[in-house]
């Protein structure tokens, strides 16, 4: 958290009020034309890596869609991160979250900072919406406050419409009374703490609900477990993470194969197995873990042979 006024953005959008509720909402980022291109371009990735094949490239695609990598390193976004996480800023990872119309997909209460590993909790999410994020639509919400308490008990109930990896809730009741919903029009973003106890209902509208999850870190934090990279996109670098590059232009299939392996070290954390997990839940997550890390596998090669081919 920064307390040197001098060293924030000329827009402070509201440190003080983060710190007390873990999150802020809308922060407006994109121009009319910025969310119109940006919507186009999301429309093209998906058409593009449809139905499973498409699971990969929704985490990190900023390793090789340029219009990714222009919003993980936006100036107004990084402006909004810069005032509570501090100047020094790596992207761990970004997700594109897709919620069908009319669909029972929803994300159980959780907090992130149960299961991602990372420390200290200087970690932000900015969720940029690419469509109306509403009630209607399951939209994120939040219970204020949540982050200043101790991480609450979780457990793993793998449901099959939970979008988590592994149906990842909160073991204590939520007051309901309590829940904000973090509205958003197309364009806006809001950010919220890794400790802030977050959720979402199924999306009841016409429309797919879409938005890309930005997971920034200051360069103090630390991951436990197997060495994962990151992107700095501001600042110095903490020396905690490999680092990654941007896309070139240039050269799309080093951005492809980039991408995999970033998100094979990745998933190597995911799933990896809790002291509270059963031993069938043990099973289940090495199961999931091979089966995810051999698709990627398949795919890289074809990637490389495609490029020796090309040569």
């Amino acid at each position: 958290m920064l307390t040197d006024t001098d060293e924030r953005p000329e827009h402070d959008h509201g440190s003080e009020r983060y710190s007390r509720d873990g999150y802020l909402c809308p922060i407006a980022v994109l121009s009319s034309e910025e969310t119109s291109a940006t919507q186009q371009a999301v429309d093209a990735h998906l058409k593009r890596f449809p139905g499973k094949l498409g699971k990969a490239y929704i985490h990190k695609p900023h390793l090789f869609a340029r219009w990714a990598d222009e919003l993980v390193h936006h100036p107004k976004i990084l402006d909004a991160v810069q005032t509570v996480i501090g100047p020094d800023i790596l992207c761990w990872t970004a997700n594109l979250l897709v919620k069908p119309e009319k669909n029972p997909a929803y994300v159980s209460w959780h907090q992130d900072a149960a299961y991602w590993g990372l420390d200290p909790l200087e970690v932000v999410t900015a969720w940029v919406a690419l469509s109306p994020s509403t009630p209607e639509s399951g939209c994120v919400r939040v219970l204020p406050g949540s982050h200043r308490a101790e991480v609450a008990p979780h457990e793993d109930t793998f449901d099959k419409d939970n979008m988590l990896t592994r149906g990842q809730a909160i073991a204590v009741d939520i007051d309901e009374s309590q829940v904000v919903d973090l509205v958003l029009a197309p364009g806006e973003i809001s950010l919220h703490h890794i400790g802030l106890a977050h959720a979402s209902n199924p999306n009841h509208s016409d429309a797919p609900r879409i938005g890309l999850a930005i997971r920034y870190i200051s360069a103090r934090v630390e991951k436990q477990g197997r060495r994962e990279s990151a992107m700095i996109v501001r600042g110095k670098d903490g020396g905690h993470f490999e680092l990654e590059r941007r896309p070139d232009r240039n050269a799309p299939l080093a951005g492809r194969l980039a991408h995999n392996r970033a998100v094979r070290a990745q998933i190597a954390n995911n799933y990896s197995s809790e002291s509270h997990n059963s031993l069938g839940q043990r099973l289940r997550l090495a199961i999931s873990h091979r089966v995810s890390v051999t698709a990627l596998d398949l795919v890289y090669a074809k990637l490389k042979r495609s490029g020796q081919l090309q040569q």
